[in-house]
């Protein structure tokens, strides 16, 4: 159901938390739980709130009575506003600046664009530890504003916001963890750098669907650009098509966890083949794809890697290859065994003083094997005994008298012994 318009936040937390309303159901044993112990509203006796609050999808439009915010929400940790019509950025500086312990704040796909954040404003989220502006289309200079004033920032999210650039901020972030700035168009790396110069204590860099092409940066650049950086996703970064990108990885120090899916370079290779050669070319990390590598896969991965190169040209072959032969020796190729069972063997059929050798299909009956045996001993099926001699059995013949057992159940091998003779009257 659409919300009415120009609602505030005063408005929908009244409705939402009023006595009537709360707890807030949707269906049977589910609700907000309210603790016994006091939240520190001295009007509890009108609401009573939990220090998480959820007002997404509302229709809110600008903050309402801020002494009435400042009286529910002095306990208010966590406060999810995404999905309304917040387009001014003084309502929600009268918001965030009447909830003292806020740390959490999610604005996602409200249109801010439309106004300019200023510095005064942005200074009553200071407090504020993660920031999510997905889909809000916040410009770079309104993210610059907000480092400037947040200065324990810890993560920030930025996706399907339209970037295809980066402007770099006046001032380094360095209290900024996480950044999640997947679902733009941010192709090439000269942007990336960027927020390396930006972030220098980041840990985690998540840049998915943003069809990233080469990495152009040496490797002591990206290691100075991302000293801390410990997981990085990439995953369908359209251009990332040559194995030189994945080994430049190898020079963030600290990497320990990479996402790779759906980039063309692996697209040719299957599953067990992808995963193996990236362990291999990665010797540092500890989760690949979201899986963790054991020890015992990553000895497998790196000599499945050099068997893998070792036909190839001299020019051709990376440089990790001559590390692990340095490490594992030139290993021999691995024998190609067929597993697949014998479909035909050849025997000896005995009957009388004539001894024939045959070639017969393991997938037929003994009831069939008579069938083809009728010209060559001359009895009718009907009046026909056979005996089957494992060379290597040590109890002598065994009667095939079931018709329809089938001659692989026998375990016959080549060599063996067939012994056909005719039934007693």
């Amino acid at each position: 159901m659409d919300q009415p318009s120009g609602r505030s936040f005063m408005q929908v937390l009244c409705e939402k938390y009023s006595p009537e309303n709360f707890p807030y159901r949707r269906g049977p044993g589910m609700g907000v739980h309210v603790p016994a112990t006091p939240q520190g509203s001295p009007m509890k006796d009108r609401l009573n709130l939990p220090s998480v609050l959820v007002l997404n999808s509302c229709g809110i439009t600008c903050a309402g009575d801020e002494n009435e915010i400042a009286a529910f929400c002095a306990h208010v940790s966590e406060l999810d506003l995404s999905d309304n019509k917040l387009e001014d950025w003084h309502e929600v500086s009268k918001i965030v600046s009447n909830v003292p312990h806020l740390e959490f704040l999610n604005l996602s796909s409200n249109p801010l664009s439309l106004s300019v954040l200023e510095r005064r404003c942005a200074g009553s989220f200071a407090g504020v530890r993660k920031l999510v502006l997905n889909n809000s289309k916040a410009s770079w200079e309104t993210v610059h504003t907000i480092l400037q004033e947040l200065p324990d920032l810890e993560e920030l999210f930025l996706c399907l916001n339209d970037y295809e650039t980066v402007s770099c901020s006046p001032v380094c972030c360095q209290s900024l963890k996480l950044l999640h700035i997947t679902d733009n168009n941010l192709q090439d790396w000269t942007e990336i750098r960027k927020l390396g110069i930006m972030f220098p204590s980041l840990d985690t860099l998540i840049l998915a669907n943003n069809n990233l092409t080469t990495i152009g940066e040496s490797e002591d650049s990206l290691a100075r650009l991302f000293p801390n950086l410990r997981s990085i996703n990439l995953h369908k970064s359209a251009g990332l098509n040559c194995w030189e990108d994945i080994d430049k990885l190898n020079s963030f120090p600290k990497l320990e966890e990479v996402k790779l899916l759906g980039i063309p370079l692996l697209q040719s290779y299957t599953t067990e083949e992808r995963r193996k050669l990236l362990i291999a070319r990665l010797p540092s990390i500890v989760k690949l794809n979201g899986s963790i590598v054991a020890d015992g896969e990553r000895e497998d991965s790196e000599r499945f890697f050099i068997r893998y190169y070792m036909e190839f040209p001299e020019e051709e072959v990376p440089f990790r290859y001559h590390e692990l032969v340095t490490k594992y020796g030139k290993l021999e190729p691995l024998a190609v065994v067929d597993l697949r069972p014998q479909s035909s063997v050849k025997v000896e059929v005995h009957f009388q003083d004539k001894v024939e050798e045959m070639s017969i299909r393991l997938d037929q009956t003994v009831a069939e094997l008579k069938k083809h045996l009728k010209t060559v001993v001359q009895l009718s099926t009907s009046n026909m005994l056979l005996f089957y001699l494992d060379q290597e059995a040590p109890f002598g013949p065994e009667e095939m008298k079931y018709s329809s057992r089938a001659l692989h159940s026998y375990g016959i091998r080549d060599g063996d012994k067939i012994y056909v003779e005719p039934r007693m009257k």
